[in-house]
């Protein structure tokens, strides 16, 4: 009866946050617009579907994922997990913690690759681009940079170095890539950036980062529990940029050596 009775509160809620979306979309349609919505009865039980299916995500997150990231970040920051010694301030050490590292670039990689909105922009990439982007190169790519992003900040809040930093030279590499990427791909890799803050990464990484907070000495949940979704976001920009990069250079490889290839078939027949 609990859970039903939360589950309940917790439609009404979704319901009153969605409800301006509607009015907003609704109120064009009919005083903007001023035409009919088609199908307009299946829109309605689509529209009743998101509902339940964001009211049930929301419960979710509650009851599972937020719960399971943090309780990760405790035991694999328990001291006597991490060579079972007895006093915290022995593994005050970011070396002692590279199960947290491994887990958390495990963590980012797979939830990047099973990102529905990734999934729908790698889709569409590949069509646009007439099969030049893959779908599956592009999730990989974008998956390593979140993963990357993701051991980089469980790092930073173990040794407890300024977020700033990071983020400003990661923006630098960005700048500088983002002259010397091929143009095709500039607008796309600063999408992926935004795609990977979705529903299955965020409750995750968000979890870890505060488990990882409250269970490392020294840190503050608050300062330092937060910032994590900031590395998802930007290093997929690198990576895919990177990606672009490295598939450009290998092209221009092949055209090179095929080139001299036919040259030296020249130069043998005129012999």
């Amino acid at each position: 009866m609990e859970m039903i009775s939360e589950l309940f509160w917790l439609f009404l809620e979704t319901v009153l946050d969605v409800l301006p979306i509607a009015g907003i979309i609704f109120g064009f349609q009919f005083l903007v617009i001023r035409k009919p919505i088609p199908n307009l009865k299946k829109v309605l039980i689509g529209l009743f579907y998101v509902l339940i299916g964001i009211t049930l995500f929301l419960l979710g997150l509650e009851q599972a994922l937020f719960p399971l990231g943090r309780l990760m970040a405790e035991q694999l920051t328990d001291p006597a997990f991490i060579h079972e010694v007895k006093s915290v301030a022995d593994v005050f050490d970011w070396k002692d913690y590279m199960w947290v590292y491994l887990f958390a670039f495990a963590i980012g990689m797979s939830t990047t690759i099973a990102e529905p909105s990734l999934i729908a922009v790698a889709i569409k990439a590949e069509e646009v681009s007439g099969g030049a982007i893959g779908t599956w190169g592009l999730r990989i790519a974008v998956a390593l940079g979140v993963a990357t992003g993701i051991a980089l900040g469980t790092y930073r809040i173990v040794t407890g170095t300024p977020l700033h930093y990071y983020i400003m030279a990661g923006y630098v590499v960005v700048i500088v890539q983002t002259f010397f990427a091929p143009k095709l791909i500039v607008p796309l890799a600063y999408d992926s950036g935004g795609v990977t803050t979705s529903t299955v990464t965020v409750p995750l990484v968000a979890a870890l980062g505060l488990g990882l907070a409250e269970t490392v000495p020294g840190r503050s949940p608050l300062i330092d529990g937060f910032g994590l979704i900031a590395f998802a976001s930007l290093f997929p920009i690198i990576s895919v940029m990177a990606y672009a990069q490295l598939s450009e250079f290998r092209v221009r490889r092949n055209r090179k050596k095929h080139r001299q290839e036919q040259q030296c078939a020249h130069d043998e027949e005129t012999r």
